[in-house]
């Protein structure tokens, strides 16, 4: 049997020790890796529509649940989140000033998974299943994952040990994931020519060009499917409509574009694609249940980020 350094109790309070160390502010705390960020929250936050990157989110102390379609993902020190593709739901915090929240989100790195796959098929190694087609799933977090993120927080409270350590430890973490329960979703996520993978870079191609004019017959085409097959396997990955996740998402670029830039409604509503400001503000009220200016303050002060999040997604606590 494998042994590791510390019990299962133990390499929980390090790791609360360390985020403690790391995230010392509420919000998103960046770290010295590029594609990793701490979070954290000293008390609840309500339900709250966000937008997660393609990630490994693992919260070490505190509770946090996504909820979409109906369905429940609970991520907590004994699971762990994976999102194979960017995907809008929603998220509670259950946190205390007692027992905040504390977790470290790992962005997927399509390259290094790629190459991790490719490695793991020339060994022979068994292929994991998908848990189902939709792009977010919730395990246990077995020993093995938890010893790499030990050791991949004690790494990132070193500069010099982040940069020549970390990557390495990174990319352990994508194999532990690949070679686990959730490998299989992640696997299809990467490639093409099943229907998981070509709506996976479909929505790949609609967060890089969310600001054109996209529509369901585009998409599909480049998919290679009809435009009813196309809706029919969009909506089992991501359950929403093409149209509703394209404007999904460009109303989170939008609030994106007014918490990071300061830029205001009209600005934000132009940049993302919008060509009537009345219409955006109608949308974006709607869906976030307060006007822009309103959502951009609230959502300033709950994520206090440090420092300013640089990437393309926000997600909101």
């Amino acid at each position: 049997m494998e042994k590791y350094s510390l019990p299962e109790a133990g390499r929980r309070a390090r790791m609360v020790a360390l985020l403690m160390q790391l995230a010392p502010s509420e919000g998103y705390t960046l770290s010295a890796l590029d594609g990793v960020k701490f979070m954290r929250a000293d008390g609840p936050v309500e339900r709250t529509p966000v937008l997660y990157e393609p990630s490994i989110v693992v919260v070490c102390q505190g509770q946090k649940r996504g909820y979409i379609a109906g369905k429940t993902y609970l991520y907590d020190a004994q699971q762990f989140l994976v999102l194979t593709v960017p995907l809008p739901f929603e998220s509670e915090t259950i946190a205390s000033a007692a027992e905040p929240m504390l977790a470290v989100s790992i962005r997927i790195n399509l390259q290094i998974a790629a190459e991790l796959v490719l490695a793991m098929d020339a060994s022979h190694r068994p292929r994991p299943r998908p848990l189902e087609p939709v792009g977010i799933s919730s395990t246990a977090l077995d020993d093995k994952l938890s010893d790499a993120v030990l050791r991949l927080l004690e790494t990132l409270a070193s500069p010099d040990e982040a940069r020549i350590l970390g990557p390495s430890i990174v990319r352990e973490i994508h194999y532990r994931v690949l070679a686990g329960e959730q490998g299989g979703a992640l696997r299809s996520a990467l490639v093409h020519h099943g229907h998981f993978g070509k709506i996976a870079k479909a929505l790949r191609r609609i967060h890089a060009d969310y600001q054109q004019a996209l529509n369901v017959e585009m998409l599909a085409d480049e998919a290679g499917m009809s435009v009813a097959t196309f809706h029919a396997h969009f909506k089992a990955v991501t359950a929403s409509s093409p149209i509703q996740y394209i404007k999904t998402t460009r109303l989170h670029k939008a609030r994106l574009l007014m918490v990071q830039d300061g830029a205001t409604a009209s600005a934000a509503a132009a940049r993302v694609g919008y060509e009537s400001p009345s219409q955006f503000s109608r949308e974006f009220k709607r869906f976030f249940g307060r006007p822009p200016m309103d959502e951009a303050i609230k959502m300033k002060h709950a994520l206090m980020q440090q420092p300013a999040e640089s990437g393309p997604y926000i997600t909101a606590q």
